[in-house]
């Protein structure tokens, strides 16, 4: 017999990811695949599956605990042959966590570093210069991973003065971030919070039942953790709208001529596929709408690949599976796209993968109502489109009125990085794609 570990598999850029669930207890029988448990990144559940058939000889993690890429879950007893196996066909895993004397190690080389430059130590953002210095020898027995420990002394925080809300009472990098946070709101006047080194003032605090009966329900998760990014997004970036309409009438009587044959093959070929390829020209022809703004806000980030998000409204809130290589893709293929990670992102099944690398978003609200909006970005994209419900309008078209289908759409983009010619000339451009659908129906080279 012989014992494998079983580790937490690549989670992308996630880290800290949540344990809503242990699937199994020592001495249960596992077969290949069979989930261990279930985490919870910041939009969807991921199952860490067995890489092994075997017995479960000891479980490394509880439910409400944090881990990362590489993390020890399990540890299996299995047949010799099987391990063997399994070594020589699993990839090679991810590096284990570094244990506790490299933590110290990793501290010690630091503290020359924090002790030469004293100013920039325990400077935070937002001007803070009041923290106190830092306790070595407190920092030193804080509970906390080596990768914790540089960014609190990157941020000036003394690790002896965070509580911990990891596993036993573990310091998480959401605990350094949240005693930051709670720094720079005691330092705004009259209670208000802090963003981009101005103080917002707070709002004030209401006693409804005082007016009547009433009824508390908490916000979803996606609600909690969106609601702080959209509120920073709509602060943090000067967005401008530019709105427009296409006229979409040659488009959906492709669409109808195309409708059949699509059934044929399985796919419904909607009206948000002929969006996708149009977007994805316009992005080919305005690579900046696709480029993000470095994190010293100096340069532009030109990305030499087209992943384009859309927004999904699933029964858990709001999810952005992305669709890679778009520009790569025909129509059937979109469509294809959209509708399997739309099911994937209604049975809450996106992976880290489904939701990360997107260069432009599409907000598409054509199949609920309304004539118009102003779609927040999506960081670190600069630009978005939102769409809406089309409507059969007049248009004096040769000297008469004609009926023609028009579809309102919204573009909202980083004035920062695009002025308000570059936005219009991008969704005239889009409109135009959308109006002649010869284009669209073209095949991808």
């Amino acid at each position: 017999m012989a014992v494998i570990e079983v580790r937490v598999p690549d989670l992308g850029s996630f880290k800290d990811v949540s344990v809503v669930d242990v699937l199994v207890k020592p001495g249960d029988t596992v077969e290949v695949d069979t989930p261990l448990a279930t985490l919870e990144t910041e939009k969807a559940t991921v199952d860490v599956p067995s890489s092994a058939a075997g017995v479960v000889q000891a479980v490394h993690i509880v439910r409400g605990g944090k881990l990362n890429a590489g993390d020890l879950v399990a540890t299996l007893t299995v047949a010799v042959a099987v391990a063997e196996a399994g070594a020589a066909m699993a990839p090679a895993a991810p590096a284990p966590v570094a244990p506790a004397p490299v933590a110290r190690a990793t501290e010690a080389a630091a503290a020359p570093v924090a002790a030469a430059q004293p100013d920039a130590a325990h400077k935070i953002p937002g001007g803070r210069e009041d923290l106190a210095p830092i306790e070595e020898h407190g920092f030193s027995r804080a509970h906390a991973s080596p990768s914790v420990r540089l960014l609190a002394r990157e941020l000036g925080v003394d690790l002896a003065r965070v509580t911990g809300t990891g596993v036993k009472a573990r310091i998480t990098h959401d605990d350094v971030k949240a005693w930051v946070k709670r720094s720079l709101q005691s330092a705004v006047p009259g209670g208000g919070t802090a963003v981009g080194g101005v103080a917002l003032p707070s709002l004030p605090v209401v006693d409804f039942a005082a007016f009547g009966p009433v009824e508390l329900k908490p916000l979803t998760r996606i609600q909690r953790i969106s609601g702080p990014r959209l509120h920073a997004s709509w602060v943090n970036i000067p967005h401008v709208t530019q709105f427009d309409e296409s006229d979409i009438t040659a488009l959906e009587e492709a669409r109808g001529r195309l409708r059949q044959q699509a059934q044929d093959q399985g796919i419904k070929l909607t009206p948000l596929a002929f969006i996708v390829r149009a977007v994805a020209r316009a992005l080919a022809e305005f690579p900046k709408f696709a480029a993000s703004l470095d994190a010293g806000g100096q340069n532009l980030v030109y990305k030499q690949y087209c992943n384009i998000g859309f927004a999904a409204d699933t029964p858990h809130g709001l999810m952005v599976p992305v669709i890679r290589d778009a520009d790569r893709k025909d129509v059937y293929e979109l469509a294809r796209s959209l509708a399997e990670l739309s099911a994937k992102a209604r049975a809450g099944k996106l992976g880290a993968a489904d939701m990360q690398g997107g260069c432009f978003t599409i907000s598409s609200l054509g199949g609920i109502g309304g004539t118009a909006f102003t779609p927040i970005i999506n960081p670190p994209e600069v630009a978005i489109l939102g769409v809406s419900r089309s409507a059969m309008k007049p248009v004096f078209v040769d000297g008469a009125f004609v009926p023609r289908l028009m579809l309102p759409l919204s573009l909202s983009y980083d004035h920062r990085v695009i002025d308000g010619a570059e936005g219009a000339r991008f969704i005239t451009f889009l409109s135009g794609c959308l109006s002649d659908p010869r284009g669209l129906l073209e095949a991808v080279p």
